[in-house]
């Protein structure tokens, strides 16, 4: 049996890059996959799924938004067993020059977005039995970087409320864990990084190279999965043993 038969997932920033990838093995996995993103190209991707997935535009930052995601996945799935809080912006730079706009747009996208799609979907899961909430950090949530103070900040922000979830969410078993992935060959890391910058990381990779997308999404299909049923406030990295 597939690993994910029969459930569904919400997997937002799924329009490129890892929430694309992510959302390509949901449903390769026998799921249903709510996709969302700022993106219209986001419907592209769904429409190559077929009829286990649909695309919505969403703000993840906006609250409203959320409501009517959830209330879409709902009405087209009839529950929500899984989210994915993959949506997130990297706009690396020092603390001089990141402005004061460019730090609370970090907050909105990384940790505002994040903290809404888990308060969303609580209830839903709790009526439903319980659920796997999966939220996207970084290396970045577990390390100082110069030159990352906003990313760093919400990253570390989410590794946190990933905790916190964890503990409250559990009675009602609802797991909630972090990913922290390090260099991930993906659109908005080689868009953030300077080609100098991104070879001086990957040389510090033990394993080599950067990770796939798909790398990622495999263990995000893990936490997901009934595999993974006593797993909760967990913190996976997933970085080829980077030692800067």
């Amino acid at each position: 049996m597939k690993r994910l038969a029969g459930k569904v997932a919400i997997i937002t920033g799924a329009a490129r890059g890892q929430g694309a990838r992510e959302a390509g093995l949901f449903a390769a996995e026998g799921a249903h996959v709510v996709l969302t993103d700022v993106l219209e190209t986001g419907a592209e991707v769904a429409a190559k799924l077929g009829e286990s997935a649909v695309f919505l535009r969403q703000d993840v930052a906006n609250e409203e938004d959320w409501c009517v995601v959830v209330q879409a996945a709902l009405a087209r799935f009839g529950k929500i067993d899984v989210l994915i809080n993959n949506a997130g912006i990297f706009h690396p730079n020092s603390i001089a020059q990141t402005s004061a706009a460019d730090f609370d747009l970090h907050y909105r996208v990384n940790q505002r977005g994040t903290f809404l799609g888990m308060k969303s979907v609580v209830e839903t899961m709790k009526a439903g039995g319980g659920g796997s909430i999966v939220n996207i950090s970084s290396l970045a949530g577990l390390r100082g970087y110069p030159d990352m103070i906003a990313y760093c900040g919400t990253k570390w922000a989410i590794r946190g409320m990933t905790k916190s979830a964890a503990r409250e969410l559990a009675p009602f078993q609802i797991r909630v864990n972090s990913i922290h992935p390090g260099l991930v060959d993906t659109p908005m890391m080689k868009e953030g990084l300077s080609s100098e910058a991104l070879a001086q990381f990957v040389s510090a990779v033990p394993l080599g190279g950067m990770a796939s997308s798909g790398d990622v999404a495999e263990v995000a299909a893990f936490l997901a999965s009934d595999m993974s049923t006593y797993v909760t406030g967990a913190e996976i990295t997933v970085d080829g043993g980077l030692v800067l």
